[in-house]
């Protein structure tokens, strides 16, 4: 916890920092997130890969519900946000006490939400994939595997709050192996639940690997039982070794109303936000369901490989997250703007690397994930188009980021409904009949464009600057 101690340090002085200083530290609570980020894209990717050698449906069972699994990951983050912003403002401003006590708000809602979304998805687990248009033949482990991720929601819960409060407390370094740790375990787990029992040939010598032979199924296991043993560890790491969270005798534990209402006011309209992307995603599913499995194949395993590109801006968009609330907190408005447009700026130039790397190797990476050969061809096109976006979609990533490090999450929420529903969906309607997952992959280039200079504007506009503090009577 030294560089945290370190990094309070500079936020509390009163000199003004020299740009390469924002720029280290920028980078050093960037570099521990988007390794976690890119431990978690190869997990997707070896996910994807091991499901595609079962075949196209195996992989279109799993990205028919696709969309409404991230919307329920969605709701879990916006509500850890609602707390995770006010830890970080509070370790700004050196109140551990009260900082305390908020994550004790927050485990309490973690517990609550996460059985109610338990419930919800499994409850609606059998009926959904027919909903979504599914051919018949992926409904079966459509199901099964949305029924298994629901019932390790409270785990996924607990490591997402976990995660928020150690990154926003300053400590990245930790969430960041134990993801990394987690993808690991996915892969072992995977191998050893989705394959059968099977010889292989390695260094000459013929090796027998055990395995439960259980497809689609064994992939929902193999997630769910990383996300618990991490959730576990995260949880602990937390409780117990954290200098500004650990808990102790001294622990408020009863409902704190203004807590709440603080966590309400950020956390809904997150809450909203995802919802609206989440439910975008889930009509383009039903855009995209009817022109075939082969198409739905492609569709998920491009999303996955574009996940390539976009994890430098989530770790940097997180490192924002935590330098404007810090910086906020401990009443350093200028350098709130500093590090927002410096993150933006840094976050732009890598992604825009990243999308040329894509669109340059966009066939290769299709055929490390599938052996389909249509699947191949027509997922690496439409992995092309999307490598337009990169820049301003970097942009609205990141620029959100700083946004929420500064409670602000209303407008930003407008702008997403505005941008996914006014833009995305419609064209992608409109195109989809004609040019087929060609025209859905378009519209998803154009909006992310538009999105990108809203979240531009907001930015430069600075009214998000008003929202700090976001704790009364700490202004």
């Amino acid at each position: 916890m030294a560089g945290g101690v370190e990094q309070m340090q500079y936020l509390q002085d009163s000199a003004v920092l020299s740009r390469k200083q924002q720029l280290r530290l920028v980078v050093r609570l960037s570099i521990p997130a988007i390794l976690a980020q890119l431990s978690t894209t190869i997990m997707q990717y070896i996910d994807a890969a091991m499901v595609g050698s079962l075949g196209a449906g195996a992989s279109a069972s799993i990205g028919l519900v696709s969309s409404s699994i991230w919307l329920m990951n969605g709701l879990c983050i916006a509500a850890v946000m609602g707390f995770s912003v006010q830890v970080a403002q509070l370790s700004g401003a050196g109140d551990r006490r009260q900082g305390q006590a908020v994550f004790c708000q927050s485990i309490l809602m973690g517990a609550a939400l996460g059985v109610i979304l338990a419930l919800i998805g499994a409850g609606i687990s059998p009926w959904l994939p027919r909903w979504l248009g599914g051919e018949p033949e992926i409904l079966e482990d459509a199901s099964r595997y949305l029924f298994i991720y629901a019932c390790q929601l409270p785990f996924l819960q607990f490591r997402q709050l976990a995660g928020g409060m150690l990154q926003c407390s300053g400590d990245i370094k930790t969430p960041s192996i134990l993801n990394i740790l987690m993808c690991a375990m996915d892969v072992v787990f995977n191998a050893l639940l989705i394959f059968p029992t099977r010889q292989v040939l390695a260094a000459g010598q013929v090796l027998t690997l055990p395995g439960a032979g259980l497809g689609v199924t064994g992939a929902a296991l193999g997630t769910a039982l990383a996300d618990i043993f991490t959730a576990c560890a995260m949880m602990w790491a937390a409780c117990r070794r954290s200098d500004f969270l650990r808990l102790d005798r001294n622990c408020r534990w009863r409902f704190d109303s203004l807590c709440w209402r603080t966590a309400l006011r950020i956390s809904l309209p997150l809450a909203l936000e995802r919802a609206i992307l989440s439910s975008a995603q889930i009509a383009s599913t039903r855009i995209v369901a009817p022109l075939g499995t082969v198409a739905i194949a492609a569709n998920t395993l491009g999303v996955t490989a574009e996940s390539l590109c976009y994890l430098p801006g989530n770790g940097i968009g997180t490192a924002a997250t935590t330098l404007v609330g810090q910086s906020l907190g401990a009443g350093r408005r200028d350098m709130a703007r500093r590090f927002a447009r410096l993150s933006v700026g840094l976050g732009v130039a890598v992604m825009s690397a990243m999308g040329l790397l894509i669109f340059l190797f966009a066939p290769a990476i299709f055929t490390a994930l599938t052996p389909d050969p249509e699947v191949r061809l027509l997922g690496a096109h439409v992995l092309r188009i999307e490598a337009f976006a990169e820049p301003l979609f970097a942009a609205a990533i990141v620029t959100a980021g700083a946004l929420r490090g500064a409670g602000d999450t209303k407008v930003p929420s407008v702008m997403n409904l505005v941008s996914m529903w006014g833009v995305r969906i419609p064209a992608a309607a409109l195109l989809a009949p004609r040019l087929g997952l060609y025209g859905v992959w378009i519209a998803m280039c154009s909006e992310l464009c538009i999105r990108g200079l809203l979240f531009l504007t907001r930015l430069f506009r600075e009214k998000w600057l008003d929202h700090a503090l976001i704790r009364e009577g700490k202004s």
